[in-house]
């Protein structure tokens, strides 16, 4: 196929569903419960909603939203201390755009924004040493974040930031990584997952061949998959296929895409630039051993965390927020309390809601849930229990 069009083709889908339904039913004879399949990546979900993926399956499959949309899984304290560096004198902070609006404990970077900071979205940290270069004057910090699928462009930067002996630039790194991550998550005793839909864009960076450990160690089976509808019902279809029949095993739907072994050039742009970190903070899912990654010593001068002085303190999440129980796939979305009430994409509470690869906001905006009638039906259960 050479065309979008061809990866929304509705007879395909309906297909690939029939096929889902007739595997399914091999499977459902030996279970009392539904098969529990997480999509690894927020791209995922989102496409998953958008495309009314849901809709089309039987009740014994279900989907279980993981922790891939970096935006959601940003810890309360980190976003306290991207606010602290951009009230600093003379700092212009540049972000991209799906940052500006997550909660900290005082504000969001939008709302420090409003107080006079200078905040400016960026569209690649290029354009943040463009701006370092345009303001002599100025300290420019780029505020990277993501996980393997954005290293390499902010690698790439400080490289060049250290080729041209750019002084006013530096990066406060919050970049993760997904391999500790989806560990944290099978050793985890609160879920039950069967399978994994591997995500798209990281695999375009790392590959394949890192996800051995999960059919290998864990025995649950994973394909990597792309993000048109066809592409993730074709890649759930695998899955199920492969749990029909006994295997685990390390698939890969999206092979016009991701290579075996990984993008070279970025990878070793992001070990010449980078160190693991100890642990790093994930909201909802804590501290994770080697999960983020920091600037290494040689490129010193460029990391804003040894540059400025940064709170680097912990913060609690509201406790009124589930996104933790979210992104652990304990809860859905709309079980959540503040779910559609106070919590929208338009007043966020979590960060779920401020991304569109969150699965709040997925849900929110495609999931066709009447929050007036959630709203209604709390207040109900809350009037009759008193």
């Amino acid at each position: 196929m050479k065309y979008v069009d061809e990866f929304r083709d509705p007879v395909k889908a309906r297909a690939l569903a029939s096929e889902i339904a007739m595997l399914l039913g091999k499977i459902e004879r030996k279970r009392d419960r539904p098969l529990q399949i997480m999509e690894v990546c927020g791209g995922h979900t989102h496409s998953i909603f958008r495309y009314g993926i849901t809709q089309m399956l039987p009740e014994s499959v279900e989907f279980v939203h993981g922790p891939g949309c970096p935006v959601c899984v940003l810890p309360m304290g980190r976003v306290d201390d991207c606010v602290a560096l951009a009230e600093q004198p003379r700092v212009i902070f540049t972000t991209f755009g799906d940052a500006m609006r997550v909660p900290g404990s005082r504000k969001s970077l939008l709302k420090a924004k409003a107080d006079g900071a200078d905040v400016r979205m960026v569209y690649s940290p290029l354009d943040a040493l463009q701006l370092a270069r345009d303001n002599p004057g100025r300290e420019v910090v780029f505020f990277g974040l993501g996980f393997e699928t954005t290293m390499p462009s902010t690698a790439m930067t400080l490289l060049q930031a250290k080729a041209d002996h750019v002084r006013n630039f530096s990066l406060f790194c919050n970049h993760i990584t997904i391999i500790p991550t989806i560990k944290a998550i099978l050793d985890s005793p609160d879920l039950h997952l069967d399978g994994f839909l591997g995500p798209g864009h990281v695999s375009m960076v790392i590959g394949t061949r890192c996800y051995d450990f999960i059919a290998g160690h864990y025995g649950k089976p994973i394909t990597v998959a792309g993000f048109e509808p066809l592409d993730v019902l074709h890649a759930l279809c695998m899955v199920i296929r492969q749990i029909a029949e006994g295997r685990s095993e390390v698939e890969n739907q999206y092979g016009r895409i991701v290579p075996e072994h990984g993008n070279p050039q970025a990878l070793a742009a992001i070990a010449e630039v980078f160190e693991l970190r100890e642990f790093f903070e994930w909201r909802g899912l804590g501290s994770i051993d080697h999960s983020g990654v920091r600037v290494r010593a040689a490129y010193a001068e460029f990391d804003a965390e040894r540059r400025f002085s940064v709170p680097n303190l912990k913060i609690a999440d509201p406790k009124s927020c589930q996104c933790g129980e979210v992104l652990k796939g304990v809860i859905k979305p709309q079980q959540c309390k503040v779910f559609g009430t106070a919590c929208t994409p338009e007043m966020p509470l979590g960060s779920l809601m401020v991304s569109s690869e969150g699965a709040c906001a997925a849900y929110y905006n495609y999931g066709r849930i009447d929050t007036t009638g959630l709203a209604r039906g709390r207040h109900e259960t809350a009037r009759v229990a008193a």
